[in-house]
């Protein structure tokens, strides 16, 4: 994959760096710990995986375009709305007056036990009807790359049916054969797997194995050891993993607390470990790690430093009580990121740090 700066987006085309496809719902997040049976009051947000990448991507600098369908409602006009003052352009999400904008509710962690309930209300949600007929077509394939997750494959069979023609090739004598590659794909395909169990249990019905497949097709794919084990039954660490995914050009594979590896082509094999983190809240860390290794990636950094990238975006977003952070700057970022082996491996954060100066961060972050 080419640095952004190669393709010459720059030039005033309307051209993006990332568009992002997939559903997004307003979040209620508990005002007090406690059970949802206890909680009386609830702060409004947003939550969506595709979304959280471009919020976030957008905060950093990027020009982002965020593709959805939601509700003719109210709850839809908040989506809409709020994602656009992060700076992406919402100018492709269709409302449906039939359908509503899904809606979740959670607990705060529990950090000693980790127990917490969500519950989500987002079964014929507006974006669950997504399809090849209703999405904007020339806006999925208007960015340099195309973010897509396993979660939207998993909410409907029109959904997957999306996912596919975004992804896979088409066959020979299908509707789209005599169409031209860049009319049939985006530059570049970025997949999060994103397996969410809960999901493809109760959902249509398909095979997660699916996201193998559309994961084969991708330029970029994300996935967690765990959920490879979950999903596929694949274990063995990451050299199993890429062993069952040798096609994208890269495959990052997170391992949680004990941080990611990259595999590029050429059998090269790239592997950071995780900074130590005061974990707030362990939601949107995933999407966030995406967001920090596209940005890096658009601006042609080596692979090891876009897991440094990644590693410190889910840092923010794990040192918050939402899904969305505001990233460190790009100069405070660079230079943590250029930290030799031994001070990343020093590296602490904690809520705050990434409005902390550059130089207190340097001396109290690394100590």
């Amino acid at each position: 994959m080419t640095a952004h700066g190669e393709l010459g987006y720059a030039d005033g085309t309307g051209a993006v760096d990332v568009v992002a496809l997939g559903e997004s719902m307003v979040t209620f997040l508990p005002t007090r710990a406690g059970r949802l049976a206890d909680v009386p009051s609830f702060d409004r947000g947003i939550g969506g995986a595709e979304s959280n990448v471009v919020c976030a991507l957008a905060a950093a600098g990027h020009r982002t375009r965020w593709v959805s369908r939601v509700g003719a409602d109210g709850f839809g006009d908040h989506l809409v709305e709020a994602i656009a003052r992060y700076g992406v352009d919402t100018s492709a999400v269709g409302r449906d007056p039939h359908r509503p904008t899904g809606i979740y509710f959670r607990t705060a962690d529990d950090r000693e036990t980790d127990a917490h309930e969500v519950l989500y209300y987002r079964a014929g949600s507006a974006a669950s009807a997504m399809s090849t007929a209703n999405t904007d077509q020339a806006a999925l394939r208007s960015g340099y790359l195309l973010h897509l997750s396993g979660i939207t494959a998993a909410l409907s069979a029109d959904c997957l049916d999306l996912l596919r023609a975004l992804t896979i090739p088409q066959a020979p004598g299908s509707a789209r054969a005599g169409e031209t590659p860049s009319a049939t794909r985006a530059d570049g395909v970025s997949f999060d797997v994103n397996y969410r169990p809960g999901l493809w249990a109760g959902g249509q019905g398909a095979d997660p194995r699916v996201l193998l497949d559309l994961a084969r097709a991708a330029d970029l794919v994300f996935v967690g050891e765990d959920e490879a084990a979950d999903a596929w039954g694949i274990t063995g660490g990451p050299d199993a993993i890429r062993a069952a995914l040798p096609e994208p050009q890269l495959l990052v594979v997170k391992r949680g607390a004990d941080g990611a590896v990259a595999f590029g082509g050429n059998g090269t094999r790239y592997e950071e470990p995780a900074p130590s983190v005061d974990v707030v809240a362990a939601v949107g860390a995933g999407d966030a790690f995406a967001a920090g290794f596209l940005s890096a990636t658009l601006r042609g950094l080596p692979v090891g430093q876009r897991l440094r990238h990644g590693h410190l975006m889910a840092a923010a977003a794990l040192t918050v009580p939402g899904d969305l952070a505001a990233p460190p700057s790009r100069d405070h970022a660079d230079r943590l990121a250029a930290l030799d082996a031994t001070a990343w491996g020093r590296l602490h954060l904690g809520p705050g740090w990434t409005a902390a100066d550059d130089e207190a961060a340097q001396e109290v972050l690394t100590s």
